[in-house]
Formats: C-alpha cells, structure tokens, sequence
C-alpha cells in the first residue's frame, strides 16, 4: 500500500513548525476540509474579511467546496444542477462547482494533498528547496498558491498552448514559470523536464499524475461533498447512478472510488477528447480541451473502478463555450425557455467542464437513465480563466450571432449521443489498466509487481482509508508544535 508519510526527518519537522509559527500558519487538517464547520471559531472570524484568493495564510482553511462567497464562511457544497431542459435527458445531471475554490479551481485542494504530508515529515525543506509543479494548467496555480500561502518557492511547469490567463496569474504570484512543447496532450514532455529539473536536490517534483496525495484529496474531501450534496438531493426513488470525470490526472477519479464503496451500482465513467482516446482506443494525438492531459493512464488511476469511457469532439466544447458565454449566445437560450438565471449561471462551466457535462449527457443516453437517476459530475473551474479563448474565437470564426447559437444549440448539444461511447467489461478494464506498464514501468523506474498490486481492489481501499488518521494526526502535532 503506497503511504503518504514514508519517512520522518525530525530536524525539518521542527524547522518547518518555527517557519510556520513565525508566519502565522496553521495546517487545517483532511477533516476539518471535509467538515470546515468545525474550523477553531477564532479562525472562522477572521475570514469573512480576507479574499478567497488573498495571500493569507487562512486561506488554507477555505480549500474545500463548501465556501459561501456571500458571507466569507461555509455553507453547504457548491454545485450547479443543469435542467433537463438543457441537456436534453430526463436524469438529473449536477455539476461541483470549483470556481469558490482559491484560484477559481479545486486543484488548489489536490496540490495540498501533494504537499502537505512532506512538510510536515520534514521530507520537504521551504528553506532550502523549491517545489515544482507539473501541470497542463490548474494543479500548477493550485501549487503555486499553496506554496504562496507558505512563503515557499514554487516551479511551474505547463505547455506552451494553455490560456494566457494561466501564465500572467502565475507571474503575478510570483512563481517561477517553466514552459513546454504541445499542447494539453504532451504529457511526455513535463515529465522529460522533470526528470532534468530532478537531477537537482534543490528541486522536489510534487508530479501530480503519480501522487497519491491527489486522488486521496479528491477521495475523501470531494467524495464527501458530493455525497452530502445527494443527501440533500435524493427523493424517495432515486438512485445515484453515474459519476463523470474527465481523466486528466485521474486524482478527481479518487471520488468516483469513494462514491462506488458506498453507491455500488454508479456507472464511473472517464471523459476524455475524441482528438486523443487513449482509454477509448489506445490512442494519440493533440487536443484543446485544457487541462486534460493524456496520452497515457495515469499511475494513480483506479482503472478497475472505470466502468465506461466517453469521448468529447474538443470542437463540440468550443462551441458550447461560446453559446454559454456570448451574449448572443445567452439570449438564444432564453428565448428557447431556459430559465435566465440558469442562463446566467452558464459561465460557471470552463472548456473541460463543459466535456463533463457532453460525457455526463453520453452516460444518460446510453443507459436510458430516468428521472429518478442522478449523475454527479465536475466543473473544474470557470469562464473566467478562459476569456483570452473566446477573443481568439471572434477573431477565427467572426462575431458570434443567433444563427450560430441555433447551430451550437441542435449540434453539440441536442444531437449529442452515444458514440464514442464504451461500457467497460473486464477485459477492457484490465487492457487499459495494462497500459501503464509502457509509462510507469518501462519510462518511469515503478515496479511491475506493484502495477500487479494495483489492480486489486485491496490496494486502493488502503492506499485511501489507512493513510487518513496517519496525516491528520501528523498535521495535529506539527501545528501543536508552532
């Protein structure tokens, strides 16, 4: 079983609890970003008045989903459900909203789960040694911000292609910025650049496509949220039926494990672009839906608990884009009956959020779900970190109008059905699951009898359930030290 907390060095420990106590940082616990009510009251007083994106060091304390942007404290899970009217199919289909994390995305959780087992084991040293953070977007601002919030060094890694908006907030922060061939699909790339960075002590690669610490964040913080949010959902008939991820790192998918131990019979199901199937076909190529990176299985993904693959036209989510953010666009979809403060709630959905929703859609088709069927889904992050996208549209395809609304309208979104769509039997499970070899094993130096080891259920059930006392105890005595 892969542990977050592999050694102790005793020495760092307690450097890295002086470091903290003269910054005024205290470490919240999985827990308490589980349940931020139960955050020491001394502390929730204090953030009503600090920016969900501020440089404070309490904003650590607001790395979960359960923000309420109008009073500064908690409240319940931030999730967006799109009507029927919308997407065209009877089931119930609700979005987790990332845009209330810090950064306007929940990779800034997923870094945390990186980071926050080597400083407190004293395995990483602020003082003497950067943090680097390979991305194809979000977890890198994710790690930059956790890293600025501990006044420590951080190294951002990221293809040359992502939106604008992602460098200029990086060298706002102040992180140290290193730019790679390609596009959302030359994953190969950051790990070349990682291995040559590695090659420096100075240097800890928190590599997040190999990282427990993500899917386990995404276990227990993000499958706790969904759940409550089903809670608070559910009638008398229903059924929570699908979970839809788009894969990128596969550490959201660490949800998806959570929500199958307790909902047996959901239908996992990985998104990903039909310009680059590796799951669907053993595929390759370039795509442009951000922050999906690919052309591999990810070591931490729990390929066993996939049971279905949807793959997304990346043009279908420009399109869409543009009709849920241009104010023709917004109109369009008024007078079509859906209701305007849906409508206006539309750019809460970034360009992969809108793949979660296509692939969320596929699901419902293909399995005929009704109206007492809910499927969960992710909306990673916002319009907002998008917009040098839709000037880069107007100047390609021209001002955007009714005509094209109506196109985007019966196109992407109508006549979206279930191709490119397969249901996982266990041949295909263990085909894709076999895959990492060739990354992992061949490339990477992982053990093959490990890769063994991981497709056994046993391995993931401990890899999320032992490690979560352990951290939560090892964060309680280093914040008892400051």
């Amino acid at each position: 079983m892969p542990k977050l907390i592999t050694e102790k060095n005793y020495n760092n420990i307690l450097k890295n609890a002086k470091r903290c106590k003269e910054r005024g940082i205290i470490l919240p616990t999985i827990k308490q970003q589980i349940n931020p009510e139960t955050i020491p009251e001394n502390i929730k007083q204090k953030l009503p008045d600090i920016g969900l994106s501020d440089i404070n060091p309490l904003n650590l304390f607001r790395i979960n989903w359960k923000n309420d942007i109008q009073t500064g404290l908690f409240g319940k899970p931030n999730f967006f459900e799109i009507p029927s009217s919308l997407t065209g199919v009877q089931a119930r289909i609700i979005g987790m909203v990332g845009k209330y994390f810090p950064t306007g995305s929940h990779k800034v959780g997923a870094a945390y789960g990186c980071l926050i087992p080597r400083l407190v084991s004293g395995t990483f040293d602020p003082e003497t040694q950067k943090a680097v953070w390979p991305s194809t977007g979000n977890y890198c601002r994710g790690g930059a911000f956790d890293c600025a919030m501990l006044d420590s060094p951080a190294i951002a890694i990221l293809p040359e292609k992502m939106s604008q908006e992602r460098f200029d907030w990086l060298r706002q922060i102040g992180a140290e910025i290193y730019i790679t061939p390609g596009c959302e699909s030359n994953v190969k790339e950051i790990y070349d650049l990682c291995a040559e960075l590695h090659k420096d002590p100075h240097n800890v690669i928190f590599n997040q496509f190999e990282e427990f610490g993500n899917p386990f964040w995404h276990y227990h913080i993000t499958g706790n949220a969904i759940k409550e949010v089903w809670d608070w959902l559910k009638g008398e008939k229903s059924f929570l039926s699908g979970f839809v991820c788009a894969i990128g790192s596969a550490g959201t998918m660490g949800a998806g494990d959570f929500l199958k131990k307790h909902f047996h019979q959901i239908k996992i199901t990985a998104a990903e672009s039909l310009e680059c199937p590796t799951m669907l076909m053993n595929g390759f190529g370039a795509h442009r839906i951000e922050g999906v990176g690919d052309r591999q299985i990810t070591w931490i993904h729990n390929v066993r608990n996939s049971d279905a693959v949807a793959a997304i036209h990346d043009e279908d989510c420009l399109r869409l884009f543009r009709l849920f953010n241009e104010p023709a666009g917004q109109e369009f979809l008024i007078k079509e009956g859906i209701p305007e403060d849906v409508v206006q709630k539309l750019p809460l959905l970034g360009i992969s959020s809108i793949a979660n929703l296509l692939a969320s859609i596929k699901l419902c088709k293909y399995f005929e779900f009704g109206k007492d069927n809910l499927v969960f889904t992710i909306f990673t992050d916002s319009a907002e970190l998008y917009q040098s996208r839709l000037k880069e549209l107007r100047v390609i395809k021209g001002k955007y109008n009714e005509r094209q609304a109506a196109l985007d309208w019966e196109g992407p979104l109508k006549s979206q059905n279930i191709d490119h769509f397969l249901d996982l039997r266990y041949t295909d499970k263990k085909r894709i699951h076999n895959l990492k070899y060739y990354t992992w094993v061949e490339q990477r130096g992982k053990s093959d009898e490990e890769l063994i080891n991981q497709w056994e259920p046993d391995y993931w059930q401990e890899t999320f359930e032992d490690n979560l006392d352990e951290l939560d105890n090892a964060i309680e005595e280093f914040n008892a030290l400051l």
